[in-house]
């Protein structure tokens, strides 16, 4: 039985630098050489199979600053961390997809490596402007973890303090860069082929960010700057500044071009023009004159600036929805286009459309022929087909609505400057599906994981969500410290349950996912092999039982979930074989048993699940010192065996 070593659980995130060789290695297998046992590789070799291609000149042009190469390094260490469960901070923790991390987001993007690897659709994040006030994101690149656990108590502090990154530091710009870097490297890992990364920036940092999003995801897959135009500010002393940028960048241009890919966003105002059509439909049934008629009223009844009343030539009504008649003929003069249709003479410059087209629009009955002969034929264009357009790049929305709506859901101003949950849903609504994976590493107060639950109850999708937040402590004088919130963290999930309940209440009969699982950032579960001559007896004493006494079988279990690379979401069922507890995860694609005294009986029954469950599939983990004697553990892979299970092994 193989052992699952305590140094691969307590590195358990991807080992990037690897996985980097072995791509290398399958494009360039002479390029791989040995080295103190491990694979190295030879540059010169490299530089020989790229040729021309190669730049070694001492002058080109890059982005650089001090503490680039170790924050690349960073970003390449794995974390020895895990995720532990909370279930009674969840909500609906057996069926829920959403999850909700606690913890620095530069260890939790490295654990999330396996489990989520392009996986991701679309990330949002509003990072920490670089305004010279504290980072909250420890800058110790020896041991980011050990940082943490510092920084929020779970271990002795030694005098840690995190200081401000005031202007008049000499790496003001580089501590940020430094911050920022390693999780942006570690997310692009995270998105699908088409995936898209939004990043709210100010005018402080918006150039750097630009270099530093080029360096990482290439500056050809650079989309747009969108200005977010958010009220203005009446202290200003010079230029009142209304505005901040969000940088849009994907993860392969080339992927989206290939496979067509177009966004369109849902013009506003459209949903009052269909609901007012359908119920004109449904009153006049058939009589579709009438209900142009009273349509084209209600357009007039409409005061000046309501949205709708930008759709109002589309005035008339068939068994095919709301439309209005356009006209075909050509901008330019083009003699193919010059014909008869019909007994209908041409325009001046000819049709739009070439004759074939014309057959095909009055096959499908989009032509709008007059009584008169000498009138235009024109081209219905219905409003289900030209209801969205490409996002437009600049936008108004004023920043205060959405601190009064979250003040208004909370009970209180418990968090400044939060992100809007409408611009958010446009975001999600534009670019994703049904079924998509939303991440948020910066969550703040989750604005986005509020913003995705209420597109898919409004659009009955299924998109999931991923909030990462640092439980970075509230100020004791703060309204939220008084009110009971103890942490920025605390608020977040709060706000989460709080949407899900107005969701609910407004949507009686909506029956999707509006939980979310909690998990929380910890040392690894696994007694670390940290031996002395001082502490040799200690550490032998430790090393029988190789799992933490203050750790529970589920803290385990998810930490065997990030080593395996599986989703923290799967479904885990239970099952009692001979009073042992067997953890099901993913109809039978794990089995985990980490109970003492483990008798054949139980091994036997886990070969009868496979029978039953009948996975393409079935890996099986015990705990190393779980087995009653030696010989029911030398006899469990053998027995295993005869079911058809192959890969076994202990921790």
């Amino acid at each position: 039985m193989e052992k699952i070593a305590k140094k691969d659980l307590q590195s358990q995130s991807a080992d990037i630098v690897t996985e980097n060789i072995e791509k290398l290695q399958a494009l360039f297998p002479e390029i791989i050489t040995e080295g103190d046992g491990e694979k190295k590789i030879d540059f010169d070799a490299l530089k020989e199979v790229l040729g021309e291609y190669v730049e070694d000149k001492e002058e080109r042009y890059n982005f650089s600053w001090y503490g680039k190469s170790r924050a690349r390094r960073l970003a390449q260490t794995p974390s020895t961390g895990t995720l532990r469960p909370c279930k009674e901070e969840s909500v609906d923790w057996d069926t829920t997809q959403n999850l909700f991390i606690e913890g620095d987001n530069l260890e939790v993007l490295k654990l999330l490596q396996k489990s989520y690897h392009k996986k991701v659709k679309m990330i949002y994040i509003d990072p920490p402007y670089n305004t010279g006030n504290e980072f909250i994101y420890p800058d110790k690149y020896q041991d980011n973890l050990d940082t943490y656990l510092r920084y929020t108590g779970q271990i002795d502090d030694e005098g840690l303090k995190i200081s401000a990154n005031s202007e008049t530091i000499g790496r003001y710009h580089t501590n940020w860069l430094n911050m920022m870097y390693p999780r942006l490297k570690l997310a692009r890992n995270l998105l699908q082929e088409d995936g898209v990364i939004f990043i709210s920036i100010d005018d402080g940092e918006v150039a750097s960010l630009r270099k530093v999003c080029d360096d990482i995801f290439c500056e050809d897959n650079f989309i747009a700057n969108i200005i977010w135009q958010g009220g203005r500010k009446n202290d200003a002393k010079r230029f009142s500044v209304v505005h901040d940028y969000i940088l849009v960048y994907v993860k392969n241009d080339n992927y989206l071009k290939e496979n067509q890919v177009k966004w369109r966003e849902r013009k506003a105002g459209l949903d009052v023009v269909y609901d007012k059509a359908n119920e004109l439909i449904s009153k006049y049934s058939d009589d579709y004159v009438s209900a142009s008629q009273e349509l084209t009223e209600w357009f007039n009844s409409l005061g000046e600036g309501n949205p709708a009343k930008e759709h109002s030539h589309y005035k008339k009504i068939d068994d095919q929805g709301v439309y209005y008649g356009d006209n075909i003929s050509s901008p330019n003069y083009r003699e193919n286009l010059i014909f008869d249709y019909k007994g209908y003479k041409p325009p001046k410059n000819g049709w739009r459309y070439n004759l074939e087209a014309m057959k095909r629009l009055d096959g499908d009955g989009l032509l709008i022929f007059p009584e008169s002969k000498s009138s235009r034929i024109q081209y219905k264009r219905y409003l289900h087909h030209t209801g969205t357009w490409a996002p437009s790049t600049c936008f108004y929305k004023d920043r205060r609505a959405a601190s009064k709506s979250l003040s208004v859901l909370l009970d209180g101003d418990f968090f400044d400057f939060p992100k809007d949950v409408g611009v958010l849903s446009r975001f999600i609504e534009t670019f994703t599906d049904s079924n998509d994976v939303v991440l948020d590493f910066f969550a703040g107060s989750s604005a986005t994981a509020h913003a995705c639950l209420e597109v898919n109850a409004i659009k009955d999708t299924k998109n999931r969500f991923i909030m990462v937040q640092l439980p970075e402590l509230c100020d004791e004088k703060s309204e939220a410290f008084k009110s009971g919130y103890k942490s920025i963290s605390e608020i977040s999930k709060e706000r989460i349950r709080r949407a899900s309940t107005k969701i609910k209440e407004e949507n009686l009969d909506y029956e999707g996912d509006l939980g979310f699982r909690v998990f929380k950032l910890d040392a690894t579960n696994i007694n670390p092999w940290d031996a002395d001559f001082e502490t040799l007896e200690e550490e032998l004493a430790l090393s029988i039982d190789s799992i933490k006494a203050d750790r529970t079988p589920e803290d385990v279990l998810y930490e065997i979930l990030l080593k395996y690379g599986l989703d923290l979401t799967l479904p885990i069922e239970q099952h009692e074989i001979d009073g042992k507890t067997v953890y099901d995860v993913g109809m039978g694609a794990l089995m985990v048993c980490l109970d003492d005294n483990i008798s054949i009986e139980v091994v036997e029954g886990i070969g009868k699940l496979k029978e039953e469950l009948q996975p393409e599939l079935m890996r099986v983990v015990f705990k190393d010192a779980g087995f009653a004697d030696d010989v029911v553990k030398t006899n469990t892979v053998q027995v295993l065996k005869q079911f058809g299970i192959d890969d076994v092994r202990s921790i």
